[in-house]
């Protein structure tokens, strides 16, 4: 039971889609993405996909490090972890209802009876019984409604599997931007306490010429107003500063204590190159195989509920013995058989049956819309990034253009303030200014470094790699035990 993927098409139902070919044919579900361009729309770029770790591209090892830890220790991820163990567990018991069963029983019981005899003397005596049996029974698979609860147990763990990678890259992805915005917000502290610093040095020059008679009290007022905005702005950065690290501590399993350390560095990227085609997409999403997995499974489940129209074949068997002699219980010529084959037709339950199984095949196009629309959201993923990384990038040069002329006229205004030739008005706002431009760039390059993560996820890409492998939907399938 594995699914095949239709890359180009439109939204079908391949088999019996219709309540009367329910009747008479096999369900059969089959996911087909909608139509797509053999290039994306936001580049244009073709060619095939570079291979390796994502995360190199960083250039990186604190992150590398970070991302294996939250790997190994991410508690969702335990979780998800389990998820999978239960289905293999729940696939391994639903094979078992394609054998007999066997159930065993033995039986004791003791009575004393109490009588009056001759003279009126009590006279009691005991008897005692002693019981076993053996049933068996197995239900015939006629038309392979078990069988196919067999598979459906399978694509359950298949789909485990699937949404455990979904989980992983998800995850990878959380901490490596966790670590991003960590950095940016350090680099935004320091942006802060840069212009506490500078806010200090106005100030006190402003004390100086007032102490000279050179400045008013009104730029005395001033300043100091622009110095208690700069230390409540350096404390704002410090609450960021923590709970973002309490937010990547998490994600690392670590107690929340915002201990975390950062170097204010963020990576300098280049363009993205060549990319695959949008159709070879969908071979590359744990959530399109887990969605493709889903269609195919809501079809077996409507074959399911087709199958049980049908007849069943339920053959049971027993042995039983009962004495007040414990000896011959175990007597093979006291032993007492029977055997029964029960062929059962649904006839008449109400509607239960043929609505369920109607509700089943509304399920399957409930399952195939969701499937085109997992596919629809993976290309506006991939489509936003590519898109994104070019403005960003653009934004990026202008920011580092703003604050080198920002830069410059904050120097040129503190020196004319200096010389009286400026008012503290003039040096305040180029003050300001540079201290916008500053954290503008800081933004743009955590901006642009955090859409390159969710590029490389909207790819489909693991932290070890870009392709994942395959899930294995026929876990088990020859009698063997799916394991995680």
């Amino acid at each position: 039971m594995k699914p095949q993927t239709a890359l180009l098409g439109t939204l079908m139902l391949t088999g019996c889609a219709s309540w009367e070919a329910f009747q008479t044919g096999k369900i059969d579900a089959v996911p087909v993405a909608p139509d797509a361009p053999a290039v994306w729309a936001a580049s244009g770029v073709v060619g095939v996909a570079e291979e390796g770790p994502w995360l190199a591209s960083f250039n990186d090892p604190v992150m590398d490090s970070l991302v294996g830890e939250a790997l190994e220790r991410n508690y969702t991820l335990a979780a998800q972890v389990a998820t999978l163990r239960a289905a293999s567990a729940d696939a391994r018991a639903q094979r078992g209802t394609l054998f007999p069963t066997l159930s065993g029983a033995v039986s004791t019981s003791g009575r004393r009876t109490v009588t009056e005899g001759v003279g009126g003397d009590a006279v009691t005596s005991d008897s005692h019984a002693y019981g076993l049996g053996l049933n068996a029974s197995w239900e015939a698979d006629l038309w392979g409604r078990l069988a196919t609860g067999v598979d459906i147990a399978d694509a359950d763990f298949a789909i485990a599997e699937t949404d455990l990678a979904a989980a992983r890259l998800s995850v990878a992805g959380q901490t490596a931007i966790a670590w991003i915005n960590l950095n940016a917000a350090v680099a935004q502290e320091s942006v802060a306490q840069a212009t506490l610093d500078a806010r200090q040095r106005t100030a006190d020059l402003t004390e100086r010429r007032f102490s000279r008679g050179l400045a008013t009290a009104l730029d005395v007022r001033l300043a100091r107003s622009a110095l208690a905005g700069a230390e409540a702005s350096i404390a704002a950065r410090r609450q960021a500063v923590g709970e973002t690290a309490r937010r990547l501590e998490v994600l690392l399993g670590r107690y929340p204590s915002a201990e975390i350390q950062a170097p204010a560095t963020l990576p300098a990227l280049a363009p993205i190159g060549a990319i695959s085609s949008p159709s070879r997409l969908l071979a590359r999403r744990p959530d399109i195989a887990s969605a493709e997995l889903r269609v195919v499974q809501s079809g077996l489940r409507a074959e399911q509920a087709r199958l049980a129209l049908l007849p069943s074949l339920n053959l049971t068997a027993g042995l039983s013995t009962s004495s007040d002699d414990f000896s011959k219980v175990v007597d093979p010529a006291y032993i007492a058989a029977n055997a029964l084959a029960n062929l059962t037709q649904p006839l008449y339950a109400g509607g239960q049956l043929s609505a369920r199984a109607e509700a089943f095949l509304e399920r399957v196009e409930i399952s195939l819309a969701s499937y085109a629309s997992t596919v629809l959201t993976a290309w506006r993923e991939v489509e936003d990034a590519l898109s994104a990384d070019q403005f960003l990038a653009l934004q990026e040069e202008a920011q580092k253009r703003a604050l080198e002329e920002a830069a410059f006229a904050e120097d040129l205004a503190e020196r004319q303030y200096q010389a009286g030739t400026v008012t503290i008005f003039n040096l305040i706002d180029a003050q300001t200014r540079r201290l916008n431009a500053e954290s503008a760039l800081v933004s743009a390059r955590s901006a642009r470094a955090t859409n390159r993560v969710q590029y490389y996820l909207a790819l489909g890409g693991g932290p070890d790699g870009f392709l994942l492998p395959q899930p294995s939907a026929n876990a088990g399938a020859s009698g063997g035990s799916p394991t995680p």
